[in-house]
């Protein structure tokens, strides 16, 4: 990696965010888009016009993740382990954000099923208060994408959120 790695002190504030999505897909589809490196590259950290330029996903808990993504000014990693994977229910997982110093921050992805369809509830976790606006604002449109992708429509507005909190 290369990078200074940086944990949030206890006495950091950081921010909680919150991101849920109604998909007019089953919990199974929604799931699997994470983990099918086909299917996540197209819209996990991408954009429809820009997809990942490499992906390798080692799906399993205590398994990593790495996403690559080449700009005129270099490439950018996305990168993280599995903590928890559950289907077609839950995913839990490390992102060290690629910011100078490197931040882990955790991610959770709650699929719950409706009686159409399924809502996707993410929540990221110890967030950089400078970073929020701009990794909610990304976490809304990857949510777009993956719509986009699995060819389900959103049913329904997406809801956001945004918590900062103190440890002192």
């Amino acid at each position: 990696m290369g990078d200074e790695f940086l944990a949030l002190r206890a006495t950091d504030s950081r921010v909680r965010l919150r991101v849920a999505q109604r998909f007019d897909a089953s919990p199974e589809r929604v799931f699997d888009a994470w983990l099918d490196p086909a299917m996540a590259s197209a819209w996990l950290f991408a954009t429809e016009s820009h997809p990942m330029a490499r992906v390798e996903i080692d799906a399993r808990v205590g398994g990593s993740f790495r996403f690559v993504d080449r700009r005129d000014n270099g490439e950018i990693e996305h990168t993280g382990k599995y903590l928890e994977i559950v289907p077609p229910r839950r995913l839990v997982f490390t992102l060290f954000m690629e910011t100078r110093p490197r931040v882990a921050t955790r991610v959770a992805a709650e699929i719950v099923p409706l009686e159409t369809g399924c809502e996707l509830r993410v929540v990221h976790e110890n967030v950089p208060p400078g970073h929020a606006n701009h990794i909610e604002g990304r976490w809304t449109g990857m949510l777009y994408g993956l719509g986009t992708r699995l060819g389900a429509k959103p049913a329904g507005a997406q809801v956001s959120s945004c918590e900062v909190h103190d440890n002192n």
